[in-house]
């Protein structure tokens, strides 16, 4: 049976600090609420959650911006979305050429940037050792209209239409994340997950594929 596990994860200093801030920054929670909610979740964390992500399929981490040095308010977030390779069903996503390292930044006349601006990262990697695809983008969007223009540069997003994603994000505009690698990497998966599913159902059914879409 084909499994498929997605994980959010905080299972590092950095991480958890980074989490913490975005928490803080865009959700309006206390100092004090925060830490009590993670130190109530962490034995869950730890006994069911934690152990998983050496077989999850795909992984996004939450990680600390690098375009600002030593920051400390949290509110520009790095965040990676890891993707297993030879998986049944499942093409990672890839900017610009699949397998290739990649560095990206995409401010200028197409792409509207505000301070420190914004970096995608692409490449092949190891996680738990094995063969993974890393997307990964620091900063955030200032207008999400634009972001049509980071989509035409990914490949293998499993949409329906040209700026299906772009639609998704402006459906959910006001949601926390919206303006950066959660919120982008979250509507990836979720458009990855249903393109799985329509796959499955349609092996079962003994027909292409494209025609168990609806």
């Amino acid at each position: 049976m084909f499994q498929w596990i997605l994980l959010l994860l905080s299972n590092s200093k950095k991480q958890s600090l980074a989490l913490l801030q975005r928490d803080m920054a865009e959700r309006g929670h206390s100092l004090e609420s925060i830490k009590a909610s993670i130190e109530a979740r962490k034995p869950d964390f730890d006994a069911f959650i934690d152990p998983q992500k050496q077989y999850a399929d795909a992984v996004i981490e939450v990680l600390p911006t690098q375009l600002i040095p030593d920051d400390n308010e949290g509110k520009v977030l790095r965040v990676k979305l890891i993707m297993k390779e030879g998986i049944k069903f499942f093409n990672p996503v890839y900017l610009f050429d699949e397998g290739s390292t990649i560095n990206w930044i995409p401010c200028g006349r197409k792409l509207t940037c505000s301070y420190p601006g914004i970096k995608f990262s692409y490449g092949p990697d190891t996680y738990f050792g094995q063969e993974v695809s890393v997307l990964e983008m620091d900063g955030q969007f200032d207008r999400l209209d634009e972001l049509i223009y980071v989509e035409s540069h990914l490949s293998n997003l499993s949409t329906k239409f040209y700026g299906e994603v772009t639609q998704q994000m402006l459906k959910h505009a006001d949601f926390p994340g919206s303006n950066n690698g959660t919120g982008l990497f979250q509507t990836i998966v979720g458009l990855k997950i249903r393109d799985l599913y329509e796959q499955i159902i349609a092996e079962r059914a003994g027909v292409p594929a494209e025609a168990a879409k609806v």
